[in-house]
């Protein structure tokens, strides 16, 4: 076994174990054998937020497409709007992103759209980058054969079905940093990688509240403590040693008594 093989098993052991923890329910064999197949072939990483169980299916996420463009030296991606089909004035935007992954590529197309009618109510307001956001992640699907949708592409709440009719929709859930496509809390996340490089608790908070640029974590948007808790794992990841330095900075000081 190759090191490039050994580090794939690596991943997909970890994977599997950092699952069990976020999705305990969703886990089935059928759903791991899944996970362990996409570790292998795109290198996601579970701890990394690449990928996510949503109601009960594998979605690849913004980020893990980013990551996999980097890994796998994407040339370019351009991002345009289709001002024929937007309408500002109603927030509806349609973007198209072009990738091209090597000097050679003729270039693979994706369109995103969005308008208050296919996004969460809590990102009402940003349906412009949420467009964008939704054409790259097509573009990029295509360039690197990926048949899973991304998380990014689900419209307010996932729709159910019985018997091929549709049922009328529950009012989506949402969670404290959550977001209402069922997607696991950042808290999970968070939680999962304290427990897993056994790291203080307070000293996590101080310092993604620093990160975020505000009083407490409560503060930030999900946008801010999403973006920390990746810059927390791959901290974790590449030097564990510098991360406990660098929490440890944010412990109370202690006055000494003369």
């Amino acid at each position: 076994m190759t090191h490039r093989q050994l580090s794939k098993a690596q991943l997909a052991r970890r994977n599997v174990v950092q699952a069990k923890a976020l999705w305990p329910d969703h886990c089935s064999r059928q759903m791991l054998q899944l996970l362990r197949e996409l570790t292998t072939r795109f290198c996601f990483s579970v701890g990394l937020g690449d990928i996510r169980i949503v109601d009960g299916h594998w979605y690849v996420t913004h980020s893990g497409l980013l990551r996999l463009a980097n890994r796998r030296l994407c040339r370019s991606i351009r991002v345009e709007p289709v001002r024929d089909f937007s309408d500002p004035g109603i927030n509806r935007w349609v973007f198209k992103s072009t990738i091209e992954k090597s000097r050679r590529s003729s270039g693979f197309v994706g369109f995103g759209d969005a308008d208050p009618s296919n996004v969460s109510p809590l990102m009402h307001g940003s349906e412009m980058r949420i467009a964008e956001t939704r054409a790259v992640n097509r573009a990029l699907r295509k360039a690197y054969g990926i048949g899973l949708c991304s998380v990014e592409e689900l419209g307010s709440f996932p729709k159910s079905s019985d018997h091929g009719q549709s049922s009328p929709a529950k009012p989506p859930k949402f969670h404290s940093n959550g977001h209402a496509n069922g997607q696991p809390r950042l808290r999970d996340r968070l939680c999962l990688l304290i427990r897993q490089y056994n790291l203080d608790p307070n000293l996590v908070k101080a310092y993604a509240a620093h990160f975020c640029g505000t009083e407490t974590i409560k503060e930030a948007s999900r946008e801010l403590v999403e973006s920390f808790v990746s810059h927390l794992a791959a901290s974790a990841k590449e030097d564990l040693d510098g991360l406990i330095c660098k929490l440890n900075s944010f412990a109370p000081a202690v006055e000494v008594q003369q």
